[in-house]
């Protein structure tokens, strides 16, 4: 069998195809002669147009496209080159130009109808779509067609489900280009197979690619050429907008407390389910039709089109269910073979994070930018969490916390959060899903930081300061154990009993510091450098720590650049070219005697005070240890 691997450009006119032969395991080439790039262009030309194409003597057909945002059919020039450099010299010629930037050998691969890592069959000269595995009883069982919108983006899932489900061959590592030792291959060569026939893009670049906007970009260009559509430009992408930064997601401010029975209700992929369920794509936000202004985004000055269904929409929708009808279920089949389930685990984590890279792109990512599409998508997500904050209460329950697309419910009953659930897909066509249960549940006063104890009794720590990459193992081991303590906690009486002994692990931690009974590993504090340390080591005025240590390692003959980590170690003050220093490279301090201990009492404090005053347990700086805990 033939799996079409890559393409190329080796010289001019020339188109190379390559194939992987899964008999041979070797790649075979295929040449397409009398192959030139092109560009669009509005017809008729101008008489300097004309004059232009005269002089290089180059082919002008006339061709017919759709007008993304008008939905109507125009008659354009399609102008041929001999070379690609030599069509971008003509372009500038033109006063307007589409689809010149789209690279020779791709585009020749979109115009075919050619998909990256499928099987084919080579009849001729050309090579048609060779399916092998029929899954259609499990496709309809599994995706239902309902109005004529979600015909469509079935027919878009159908499409990708059946080029996932074709059979993926053995490739040696070094076929692809990897010369690394270990790690998984199959499972690598998989997604690999499956990301090249998804995204369109070449076998061995979707191996070694991260970078998710040319994957989009791919399948966006894959979908227009196949219907016809032109391509837009960036400019004509973006609305008439320049890039600019774009208002995100809401987070409720937390009710600070400790809380018992706690129960996180998580949107299932809630930007790609916006862009799914509200048709947010491209040509219909702001759309031309006056009869649609009337559906407004919340809070932002955007309307979205109800004629017609948008193609981003289409896509991410098609990825996104799937993602979570196929692959998800697969993944905790227990009938199915634990490599299966592996697999089919892996294609998950793929398609989910093109889902969730699809708000992303539409901010800055040149070619994909739209400022009112970006905006539109995070103005649905944080109207559909206002929106559901406002359900639970109505329905008598009590949220405590909301960031994003979570939304934490104190101590509701088992049908409270079922009907909570149905009315969102009801109303809000979004699916809200039990993502975690705490049986303890901490939040401080400020965002994005809080702590749970799952039932299982694994603890789970946000944001907070103890827990930070930088912080010194020391501080993250009194948190941890502080948790630790509140492992079995599951109401007010028991709690009052676990205060008196997170006494005991706060007090062992301080006595531990003050005998300097501990390693010098546990207290290195390690960060990275934002700015070069060769330029900021410079400056005369106060110098902060980690560029305090950078500057000791410099003059010691170490070479340092921006976002290296350095790890330091706090010590009592000393002098250093005329500047109060605090702390010392890690390697430079020779015993625990010169460690500053009372800052490093001071920075446990302050860590654990974010953790422990929703908790009525009190940090004074001069309060003595048994004045902590409040009775």
């Amino acid at each position: 069998m033939l799996y079409l691997w890559n393409v190329s450009n080796p010289r001019s006119n020339v188109i190379l195809l390559e194939f992987y032969d899964s008999s041979s395991m070797q790649i075979k080439e295929f040449t397409v002669n009398e192959c030139k790039p092109y560009f669009i262009t509005n017809y008729p030309l101008s008489k300097s147009e004309q004059e232009a194409v005269a002089d290089v003597q180059c082919e002008v057909d006339l061709i017919e496209k759709r007008n993304l945002f008008t939905d109507e059919t125009k008659q354009l020039a399609k102008v041929e080159a001999w070379t690609p450099m030599f069509l971008k010299k003509l372009s500038s010629h033109f006063r307007d130009v589409w689809e010149g930037e789209i690279e020779y050998c791709r585009s020749y691969i979109y115009d075919k109808g050619l998909v990256f890592g499928l099987p084919y069959k080579k009849q001729g000269d050309n090579f048609s779509f060779a399916k092998g595995v029929n899954l259609q009883k499990k496709f309809e069982a599994a995706f239902t067609q309902e109005g004529k919108q979600a015909q469509l983006k079935n027919a878009q899932i159908q499409e990708w489900f059946d080029f996932c489900c074709q059979s993926v061959p053995y490739v040696e590592p070094n076929v692809l280009g990897d010369t690394r030792k270990g790690g998984d291959a199959e499972e690598q060569t998989y997604l690999a197979f499956l990301l090249a026939r998804v995204a369109n893009i070449p076998v061995p670049e979707a191996y070694a690619s991260r970078r998710v906007s040319d994957w989009i970009k791919s399948m966006i260009y894959t979908y227009l050429r196949r219907n016809n559509i032109l391509i837009p430009t960036s400019a004509e992408l973006r609305r008439g907008h320049e890039t600019h930064k774009v208002a995100g997601a809401l987070t409720i401010e937390p009710k600070a407390g400790i809380y018992f029975n706690t129960v996180v209700c998580d949107f299932e992929s809630l930007y790609p389910s916006c862009i799914d369920s509200y048709n947010l794509s491209y040509e219909t936000v702001d759309c031309l039709h006056d009869e649609c202004k009337n559906n407004s985004v919340s809070e932002v000055k955007h309307h979205v089109c109800t004629k017609r269904k948008g193609f981003y929409s289409l896509l991410i929708g098609a990825l996104k269910d799937l993602r979570i009808r196929w692959f998800k279920p697969l993944s905790t089949d227990n009938s199915l073979p634990k490599e299966e389930r592996r697999l089919a685990s892996a294609a998950s984590k793929l398609l989910k994070l093109i889902s969730v890279s699809s708000y992303g792109v539409t901010v800055r990512i040149h070619g994909l930018a739209c400022p009112p599409l970006a905006e539109s998508i995070t103005g649905y997500g944080r109207w559909a969490l206002q929106t559901t904050w406002g359900m639970a209460k109505e329905n008598h329950m009590y949220p405590t916390y909301g960031d994003t697309d979570s939304i934490f419910l104190d101590n509701p009953t088992p049908k409270q959060v079922q009907k909570l659930i149905y009315a969102v897909k009801k109303q809000l066509n979004l699916d809200l899903a039990i993502e975690k249960h705490y049986i303890l549940c901490v939040l401080p006063k400020a965002k994005k930081a809080y702590f749970g104890i799952t039932r299982e009794g694994t603890p789970d720590l946000k944001g907070l300061t103890a827990t930070k990459s930088n912080a010194p193992k020391f501080i993250q081991k009194v948190l941890t154990n502080c948790v630790k303590v509140l492992r079995d906690v599951s109401n007010m009486e028991q709690y009052n009993h676990a205060k008196k002994k997170l006494v005991l692990v706060v007090h062992d931690a301080i006595r531990q510091l003050r005998e300097r009974n501990l390693n010098l590993e546990d207290l290195t504090y390690s960060v990275q450098l934002y700015h070069d340390p060769n330029e900021r080591t410079k400056e005369t005025r106060i110098m902060p720590q980690p560029y305090q240590c950078a500057l000791q390692q410099i003059d010691a003959g170490e070479k340092l650049n921006r976002r290296d980590t350095v790890h330091f170690v706090k010590v009592k003050p000393f002098n250093y070219k005329g500047k109060t220093f605090t702390v010392k490279p890690a390697g430079y301090v020779k015993n625990l005697v010169e460690i500053n201990v009372e800052d490093y009492v001071r920075n446990l404090t302050t860590a654990l005070e974010q953790t422990f005053e929703p908790m009525n347990i009190k940090l004074g700086k001069d309060a003595k240890l048994t004045d902590w805990f409040e009775t």
